[in-house]
């Protein structure tokens, strides 16, 4: 039996183009000769220039996202974060991709895309940071031990989703003493603060912070939003993933180990 589907007409809604790419966050300052000519550029307003003489990498950096210069405690949790984050390790998932694709002699200039592209993922990556952050704002003005122990009673919540989780079979202890660090600093805010008492609340349970619900909760305090921490982790992760796959690069493909066929497991 055939069944007739009725759409909706067509029709343009007069909606013009615009007739040149505009931005707010920089300013190219074109020569009196010559418009295609930049003689300096402006990020937000500032003078590239006097930036480069007068503040850091991490002010600029913060600048560039935020649209505004970071104040000394601000600059000083995103270093501590930025440092944090520079390499996942060689465990990671991406870090496994970026030595796997500079072993398999792929193109160096490849390597980076490559493991940057699982590093955004919904394990372990921007995605966990994403969900974290939407799990501080719907949750930070509730008693953390209470919630803890909901969560507890309602079965197998999932804790990819929150920040926290039971990996390895414990509580990961270098993101467990990476969040103790950042919660004394100055710019450490209430996302912090409150993630410290939900994670005591289920450390009995050997569940802690991730390294990604860190970064969330500080990605919080220092006031970006879900979507930029989320792509802001792959940026700041990409060092390590980037100096992991050259290291392998030059090695042959006998460096990396190849599993076994008794190892593989087929599902049915």
């Amino acid at each position: 039996m055939s069944q007739e589907y009725k759409h909706e007409e067509v029709r343009s809604r007069n909606e013009p183009f615009v007739s040149r790419t505009a931005t707010n966050l920089w300013y190219e300052e074109p020569a009196s000769d010559n418009p295609y000519i930049a003689v300096a550029n402006y990020c937000h307003g500032y003078n590239m220039a006097e930036l480069m003489e007068k503040r850091s990498f991490v002010d600029v950096f913060y600048l560039l996202f935020r649209g505004e210069l970071p104040t000394r405690a601000q600059a000083q949790l995103l270093q501590h974060l930025m440092i944090a984050l520079i390499n996942p390790g060689p465990r990671h998932p991406a870090t496994r991709a970026a030595m796997n694709a500079g072993v398999g002699k792929t193109d160096p200039l490849h390597i980076l895309p490559i493991a940057t592209a699982v590093l955004g993922g919904a394990y372990a990556g921007g995605g966990e940071v994403e969900h974290a952050m939407h799990f501080f704002a719907a949750h930070s003005e509730k008693d953390a031990s209470e919630l803890a122990n909901n969560f507890l009673a309602s079965g197998d919540p999932d804790w990819s989703k929150c920040g926290f989780d039971k990996r390895f079979g414990g509580v990961e202890q270098t993101a467990k003493n990476l969040a103790d660090k950042l919660s004394t600093l100055d710019a450490a805010g209430s996302a912090l603060v409150w993630g410290k008492q939900f994670a005591a609340a289920l450390e009995s349970h050997a569940i802690g912070w991730t390294t990604a619900g860190v970064a969330a909760a500080a990605f919080t305090d220092l006031g970006f939003n879900s979507r930029t921490a989320a792509c802001l982790f792959q940026l700041l992760g990409a060092p390590g993933l980037l100096a992991h796959g050259l290291e392998m690069a030059g090695k042959p493909i006998l460096a990396m180990p190849f599993v076994s066929d008794e190892n593989y497991v087929i599902e049915r």
